[in-house]
């Protein structure tokens, strides 16, 4: 894109453009950063995740699935590279971890939880309908 004024675009309209592809990127790296650290942490506290997946009925054998699916799902975001996909498989993921650990709605806390994960599937989904913007490998790819 050129950055070069045109006569029907304004300084302020370059401004804002190049604004907006911050913020959407700004946008992607925080919403990816819960995910990188909750799986980090996973690794660090493995036996302790492990424990907590196995009282809420859920087999520890998914652990690693679980931290993968943070892990590189985030870096997918930070990046911008197959954003679309990675925030599809990032908003199920999410959706079923709020239905399996968070449905205790007589928990004020837990209903908190629950809301919280609801808005984050909602964010990934934004990204899934329009993609990671212009600084991302995605629009690098496409160019």
């Amino acid at each position: 894109m050129s950055t070069s004024v045109t006569p029907s675009m304004s300084r302020a309209s370059i401004d804002a453009a190049a604004f907006n592809r911050f913020l959407e990127l700004g946008g992607r790296v925080l919403l990816a950063l819960l995910f990188l650290l909750s799986g980090l942490s996973k690794i660090t506290g493995y036996g302790a995740t492990a424990g907590y997946m196995a009282a809420m009925h859920v087999s520890p054998t998914l652990l690693p699935l679980v931290i993968a699916t943070e892990v590189m799902g985030s870096i997918a975001l930070i990046v911008g590279w197959h954003t679309r996909i990675a925030a599809f498989l990032l908003a199920g993921f999410t959706l079923i971890a709020a239905i399996i650990f968070h449905h205790n709605f007589a928990d004020q806390i837990q209903t908190l939880m629950f809301l919280k994960d609801l808005a984050i599937t909602g964010a990934l989904l934004m990204l899934v309908a329009n993609g990671a913007g212009p600084l991302s490998a995605d629009h690098r790819r496409t160019r």
